[in-house]
């Protein structure tokens, strides 16, 4: 019998192998959102903060890197994705020392305190710029060098978000390959890549899948509704079962990236979600099916579920969009793909029990401001006291006797205080910090006769103070900016999706 000692070291490097064999890692998924700003009256940096960690939205993608943004996003625990806008690829592709001083300006600038997370160099450049895709591979290849310069390439990925268009006969997924006019381009990155331990970002649209589908993608199927086993998708390739659109587009991209030999790349969904109102020729575009859709793409992905080709493996998700976008151009889906309208009310409500609470907005919108578990004694202390001097809120309910007495302690005490002052200024940005003791949350913490401010809906005389800077103490800084948006479609990929049907859904 062999010895127990060999045994062990063998299993470890047999199960690093098959973790090496599989991208992505071991942790979680995340569903964040894209920001876009094409907005009438967009709010301040500092309440789009505001409203992310209202939402416990952890992870956001910008597309540029706004000072503003960034600033506001100082020392938030909120992981930023900054981009490379088109119009300055060019200059970027064809210069290392321009590469550097942009990640030395929009990047070490603001880190440590915001914490960046990955650059998206550009946006669907194949598809749109195809000048400017004869220098992709260079721009990223220069940020990343100025990243390593400057010790940040740990911390800091390089990616480039594509349209779908560029991946071919996508259905079945396994039948799925790059265009061919983009292989000299994609090789070359999907090494770079792969060495760097980036990942392949990709714009997934199960909405334009869908309505360019002339009826044969079912609604259910691309809304991610339950489907009974005779209305799944096979794969006849591989067998694999495939119960929505979403899941098919992933694995297509894994499939296309396999079919270069590339096998240990994650993909990111850099956009996906679904419009609420639509024109006369846009009957999809409905407030129910948007909710249905991203509540459900919320559930899935953070079930981590994975996919039919990589069940358990994370897909990271960014929802587009925060923000009704009302100056966007096109019909009238276009301008209607926001969660959220620009006073910060939820475009719908989301449903998304059990689902955790990153995007709880089935509260009508309603928050409180609470003392932050683990605060230090101290800070909260003094923090009360402003709230019940200079911030004038009326603490005398919290007096022996009186209905929030007790629980007689510094973070029930302050809790209320806190509570009593974000709803006096009317929630307004930056009202909910008190020096970083302070958190919002959608759980409504009255107890007993003690009855909260915002539980009772007192806003106080200051309730439209929302774009008014506000005295208490916070670590929010007030700046302006605008982010630039870029978007596109899944494009023709339903003729394939038409044969696919046609042998499958019968």
């Amino acid at each position: 019998m062999g010895s127990p000692h060999c045994v062990v070291p063998l299993l470890l490097l047999l199960l690093l192998i098959i973790f090496s064999s599989v991208p992505g890692s071991l942790g979680g998924a995340f569903v964040g959102v894209n920001l876009g700003t094409e907005v009438t009256d967009m709010p301040s940096p500092t309440q789009v903060v505001a409203l992310l960690k209202t939402q416990q939205v952890n992870h956001v993608r910008l597309y540029d890197a706004d000072r503003g943004m960034l600033t506001a996003l100082r020392k938030t625990g909120i992981d930023v994705v900054v981009t490379v806008p088109n119009n300055q690829l060019l200059g970027i592709g064809q210069s290392n020392s321009t590469a550097a001083n942009w990640v030395n300006k929009n990047v070490a600038a603001y880190l440590p305190d915001t914490n960046i997370t990955g650059i998206c160099v550009g946006s669907e450049v194949l598809t749109t710029l195809p000048n400017a895709a004869l220098v992709l591979v260079s721009a990223m290849k220069f940020l990343h060098s100025a990243l390593v310069a400057a010790n940040l390439d740990g911390q800091v990925k390089v990616s480039s978000p594509h349209s779908s268009e560029i991946i071919l006969d996508s259905f079945p997924p396994s039948q799925a390959f790059f265009n061919d006019s983009f292989k000299s381009i994609l090789v070359p990155m999907l090494d770079f890549l792969q060495k760097t331990d980036s990942f392949f970002m990709l714009n997934t649209y199960p909405y334009d899948v869908y309505t360019q589908s002339n009826g044969v993608v079912g609604l259910d199927y691309a809304l991610f509704r339950p489907l009974p086993p005779n209305k799944e998708a096979v794969d006849a390739n591989t067998m694999l079962h495939y119960t929505n659109v979403f899941d098919a587009m992933i694995d297509a991209a894994y499939f296309a990236m396999a079919d270069l030999n590339f096998t240990n790349i994650p993909v990111v969904v850099s956009e996906t979600g679904w419009p609420s109102k639509g024109d006369q020729s846009e009957p999809a575009a409905t407030v129910d099916n948007a909710d249905t859709y991203n509540s459900n793409l919320v559930r899935h992905v953070l079930n981590n579920t994975g996919t039919p080709k990589h069940p358990g493996i994370p897909v990271n998700t960014y929802i587009y969009e925060l923000f009704n976008e009302d100056l966007r151009s096109g019909p009238i889906s276009e301008q209607n793909w926001g969660l959220f309208n620009a006073d910060k009310s939820p475009v719908y409500t989301l449903h998304l029990t059990d689902a955790g609470t990153v995007l709880a907005n089935d509260t009508a919108n309603q928050t409180y401001c609470i003392s932050m578990d683990g605060a230090d004694t101290k800070l909260l202390q003094a923090a009360l006291d402003w709230a019940c001097g200079p911030g004038q809120v009326d603490c005398s309910v919290l007096l022996q006797g009186q209905p929030c007495y007790d629980p007689d302690n510094v973070q029930e005490h302050a809790s209320y205080a806190f509570d009593s002052y974000y709803h006096k200024t009317g929630m307004a940005a930056g009202s909910c910090d008190f020096n970083g003791v302070a958190t919002i949350t959608t759980t409504d913490p009255s107890h007993g006769s003690c009855l909260y401010p915002g539980s009772i809906g007192g806003n106080g005389t200051l309730a439209n103070a929302t774009n008014t800077t506000i005295g208490a103490p916070s670590n929010s800084t007030t700046s302006s900016g605008a982010v630039q948006l870029g978007f596109s479609q899944a494009g023709p990929i339903f003729i394939a999706l038409l044969l696919w049907n046609t042998l499958f859904f019968q």
